[in-house]
């Protein structure tokens, strides 16, 4: 058996007829038959019945269609593969995200996007998970990072870091002097969360539902950047990741800390459209993302 051989039962099985088989594939109706009778007497079975003028597919004929679907298909996905990798990539990759992986993954990671193609036309859209779920599934966003878990068949999700969750206050707030911070410590504080419905937060309301730890939410927003404003003028604390928050404590703008005793961490991973072949764009960005992600994972380590 052969690719011609599988070729013509392609052609025969989309004509129905031996003659109108070797038009398609420009070649005689006798070539076309004696492509067939050897193929028969090789597998001992017959692959079409003759009835008349007509033709009718046998169970055998049936299995060596299907493979040849599956052959061709493999054949044409490694031949367009081949070619994307020896050309540059070009058109429009568009991107969707979260607030914190737009202002703290994005930059770096499309920087070097850029530098390796050039003719990438990148565009970004921000927004919560499922603003992010949304655009994915109608088309118009290509690859996401966003927090995990997903809970979407036509969705994958490929986790590729976890980021520790960290208290976040003002340096003069009480709990800035505490030596260890317990769960008890955070009953009846002034809190500026993240949005309801988002991962993290909720997140966060599993574990104050688990410690029985009763806050007063003074605020809610998806904007890290206006958490940690409203937390520097000492509208309330919060729970932010630690990349969002190092540069500030670092330079003494606001302290942060464990919870003794229960660590928090949130994943954060890749999403996009379920597919038989995962567009050049989107596998590019991935690995570009894999060749710099020791930076990012040293970036979402808590402080030492």
């Amino acid at each position: 058996m052969d690719l011609r051989q599988l070729e013509i039962i392609r052609a025969i099985a989309d004509t129905g007829s031996f003659t109108a088989a070797g038009e398609k594939l420009h070649v005689s109706q006798s070539a076309i038959s004696r492509q067939i009778l050897l193929l028969e007497e090789e597998l001992g079975e017959a692959v079409f019945h003759r009835i008349g003028r007509r033709i009718r597919i046998t169970p055998a004929g049936e299995s060596l269609l299907q493979l040849s679907h599956r052959v061709f298909q493999d054949l044409q996905d490694t031949v367009a593969a081949i070619s994307d990798r020896q050309e540059s990539l070009h058109g429009t990759m568009r991107l969707v995200g979260g607030m914190t992986v737009c202002l703290y993954v994005f930059p770096s990671l499309l920087a070097e996007v850029r530098r390796t193609h050039p003719n990438l036309d990148l565009k970004i859209s921000v927004g919560s998970a499922e603003r992010s779920i949304a655009m994915l599934r109608s088309g118009a966003g290509d690859l996401g990072l966003v927090t995990l878990p997903v809970e979407a068949a036509d969705l994958v999700s490929v986790p590729v870091l976890e980021e520790e969750l960290l208290l976040v206050t003002y340096p003069s707030h009480p709990l800035a002097r505490k030596r260890q911070i317990l769960p008890t410590d955070l009953d009846k504080q002034l809190f500026v969360l993240f949005e309801t419905g988002s991962i993290t937060r909720r997140l966060v309301d599993e574990f104050f539902t688990r410690e029985r730890i009763d806050v007063d939410i003074v605020m809610e927003t998806e904007n890290v950047e206006i958490i940690k404003a409203m937390v520097r003028c000492g509208l309330g604390i919060s729970i932010i990741p630690w990349q969002a928050v190092a540069a500030d404590v670092r330079s003494r703008q606001l302290f942060c800390s464990r919870i003794a005793g229960h660590p928090l961490h949130r994943q954060t991973g890749w999403l996009y459209p379920k597919m038989s072949r995962l567009p050049r764009t989107v596998a590019e960005v991935i690995g570009v993302f894999e060749r710099i992600r020791p930076r990012f994972e040293d970036a979402v380590k808590g402080p030492a």
